[in-house]
């Protein structure tokens, strides 16, 4: 019997790596006469690059970049796959909520431009390819914080250049390229389709999660309106209405506008990165899960990626997730066997989170006991 075990992290508790061996660890327990392939997965979020790097054989390259806020410094990087010379920059380890305190989140003033400057680094490092995840964001600059490191100029009406953040977008009344292209393809990892500007955009959509109050979401809405704006009549480039082009809070816009950057999914780049189907096709099992099996599981997500993989070259499904919030024939119909949750009936959350190990473990234990013969 061969099982691929490609899970993603447990959000904020286990990488998708540690979720992978747990769970192989424990089905090799219980059957031990069969072959384990481990795959951690990811969608483009957090964990794509340490995902990628296991897959890959890569390595972390550090950096230290300005952080979400223009005074601030956090250590960065991005991860390095040697084999294709390809650059995995996550924004969020330069530019994302995690790195702030509730109390300093302010989407008028963060910034991508600590972004930027990983893309610098990873530029100068030799990269012939850069895969950009976009999740957890704390901006809503529209990408112009990255342009703006990256070479590109954003002058207010006196010829001045305008100051980072969203708050400095209505200001621009003409955008500069740089001197020379970047000449290496970027590819922006996202799962989402949400527009840049209006009711289903990051202003409206996002916003509110990053700090914004309803009169700062209007301001947000309005000031990506005129960024798009200036980039159609001036780089005669249109990313207002381009479906993911509000993720990020607009990063995705300005990589298409200034980085010639194309919009994929990120489940199918990090799963033909890591060369899934190829191990799925012989395989009789894949066990991949999450933190929360529920329906936006089913929407781009890394359960419902591996699975549509997974069906294709005719193995079983089945998902071990934190906890399950669908019901058997929701997940039935779309091919998935069975799904077994870490977190029991009447369990506390909290103490689920600080015994998310051992749980997954035993859940793993229980999913080879009742499918696998183990």
């Amino acid at each position: 019997m061969k099982i691929v075990v490609a899970m993603d992290s447990f959000k904020g508790t286990l990488a998708a790596e540690r979720a992978c061996r747990i769970v192989a660890d424990a089905i090799g327990r219980a059957t031990p006469d069969a072959e384990i392939v481990v795959k951690p997965m990811a969608d483009g979020g957090e964990g794509t690059a340490a995902a990628l790097m296991a897959a890959s054989n890569g390595r972390w390259i550090p950096a230290t970049v300005m952080g979400p806020l223009p005074q601030t410094q956090v250590a960065a990087g991005f991860a390095w796959l040697p084999g294709d010379r390809t650059a995995v920059v996550e924004m969020a380890s330069a530019s994302g909520m995690q790195l702030l305190r509730r109390e300093q989140l302010n989407p008028l003033k963060t910034t991508t431009f600590g972004t930027g400057q990983l893309i610098t680094v990873a530029l100068d490092h030799g990269a012939e390819r850069i895969l950009l995840g976009v999740g957890g964001s704390a901006t809503v600059d529209g990408g112009v914080g990255a342009a703006t490191a990256l070479g590109w100029e954003f002058l207010a009406g006196d010829g001045t250049p305008v100051g980072l953040g969203a708050g400095a977008l209505a200001e621009i009344v003409e955008i500069i390229p740089p001197d020379r292209d970047m000449d290496v393809p970027v590819d922006v990892l996202c799962d989402v389709d949400n527009p840049l500007c209006g009711p289903h955009g990051a202003a409206r959509v996002y916003g509110p999660q990053k700090g914004a109050t309803p009169q700062m979401v209007e301001t947000l809405d309005s000031a990506l309106a005129h960024m798009a704006e200036l980039v159609s009549s001036q780089l005669g480039i249109h990313v207002r209405d381009l479906p993911g082009a509000g993720a990020a809070g607009g990063l995705a816009a300005g990589a298409v506008a200034f980085m010639e950057a194309r919009l994929v999914s990120g489940i199918e780049t990090v799963m033909a990165q890591s060369r899934l189907r190829r191990e799925v096709s012989d395989a009789d099992w894949v066990v991949t899960g999450e933190g929360c099996f529920d329906s936006q599981s089913m929407r781009g997500k890394v359960v419902s990626g591996v699975a549509r993989v997974a069906r294709q070259g005719g193995a079983r499904v089945g998902v071990i997730a934190g906890q399950v919030l669908l019901a058997d024939h929701v997940f039935r119909n779309v091919g998935i066997e069975a799904a077994l949750a870490c977190k029991q009936p009447g369990m506390d959350l909290q103490f689920a989170l600080e015994h998310c190990e051992e749980l997954l473990a035993q859940a793993a234990g229980r999913f080879a006991t009742l499918h696998l013969g183990g």
